[in-house]
C-alpha cells in the first residue's frame, strides 16, 4: 500500500463489529433447536450459508417487539462507533459486508449511535430479513448465482464491484464466512474462526480483538496521518 493511497475498509458484522453473532443470538433465543442441526451442516461444508440460514430462520417464531427487545441487548465492539466517526471525517469508505440480516445490524448501530450510509444502506451488503407476524421472511440480494459457495451474501464479489480502480482493500473479520473474502483483500485483520484459518492457510493476516488495535495498527491515517508507505500483515 503506496502513500497517498485512499484505502477502502470492508467489515463483516457479527462477532466483529458486534462482540456476538446476532443471528445465533436469535436462533438460540427463539427457533427449533434444530437449528444447530443445519449449523453443523454449514460447518462441515455439506451446504453453503444461504442454504444454512434460509433453512435456520424458518424456524423462527417471535413477535417484532420480542425481536426488538432481544436485539436491543447486542454489545458493540467499544471502540467501533468512534473509529466509524473518524474514517468518515477522513472520506476514506467503509463497507459492512454480512451474511447476517439487515434488520438487526441497523437496529444494533443505531442503538450505539453509528448513522449515515450504513444506516441508509448504500454501505451495508448483508441479507434481508422482515417479521410477519410470529415470523420472519428473508431475501439474499447480494448474491450472484454463479457464486460456487452458495454464500447468503457472496463478499469477494462485492468487494470486485465496490473497491474501483484497484484501490488498496482492507478487510476486517472473524468467522468461517470470511474466509472467501480475504482472497480480495492486500490486508487481513482476523480474530476467531477467521484467524485461524488464515493461519493454517497461510494467508496474511494481523490477529486484533478490538477497533483500537487496529487503529493502533495502522495509525489509521484517521487523525491526521498520511497512510504508511507499506502495512505489513504478521
Amino acid at each position: 500500500m503506496t502513500r497517498h493511497q485512499t484505502p477502502v475498509f470492508f467489515s463483516d458484522f457479527d462477532g466483529t463489529i458486534a462482540q456476538v453473532d446476532v443471528t445465533d443470538v436469535i436462533l438460540a433465543e427463539f427457533a427449533d433447536p434444530a437449528w444447530r442441526e443445519v449449523e453443523d451442516d454449514w460447518v462441515d461444508g455439506r451446504i453453503g450459508s444461504r442454504e444454512c440460514l434460509k433453512r435456520q430462520m424458518a424456524m423462527v417464531e417471535a413477535s417484532a417487539k420480542e425481536l426488538d427487545a432481544l436485539i436491543d441487548t447486542v454489545p458493540l465492539d467499544p471502540h467501533f462507533a468512534e473509529f466509524h466517526a473518524l474514517i468518515r471525517e477522513r472520506g476514506i469508505p467503509f463497507y459492512v459486508v454480512s451474511d447476517g440480516f439487515d434488520y438487526a445490524i441497523r437496529r444494533v448501530l443505531r442503538n450505539c449511535g453509528v448513522d449515515g450510509e450504513l444506516l441508509n444502506g448504500s454501505h451495508l451488503f448483508s441479507s434481508s430479513m422482515h417479521v410477519r407476524g410470529r415470523g420472519v421472511e428473508v431475501d439474499f440480494p447480494h448474491w450472484p448465482e454463479v457464486c460456487a459457495h452458495g454464500c447468503a451474501t457472496c463478499k469477494p464479489e462485492v468487494i470486485r464491484r465496490v473497491r474501483g480502480d484497484n484501490r488498496p482493500v482492507i478487510f476486517i473479520g472473524d468467522g468461517l464466512s470470511d474466509r472467501f473474502a480475504v482472497e480480495e483483500a492486500d490486508v487481513v485483520f482476523a480474530r476467531d474462526r477467521l484467524l485461524a484459518y488464515c493461519r493454517q492457510h497461510h494467508v496474511a493476516c494481523t490477529a486484533f480483538e478490538t477497533f483500537a488495535e487496529i487503529d493502533q495498527h495502522l495509525g489509521v491515517g484517521v487523525r491526521g496521518q498520511d497512510w504508511v508507505s507499506e502495512v505489513r500483515s504478521e
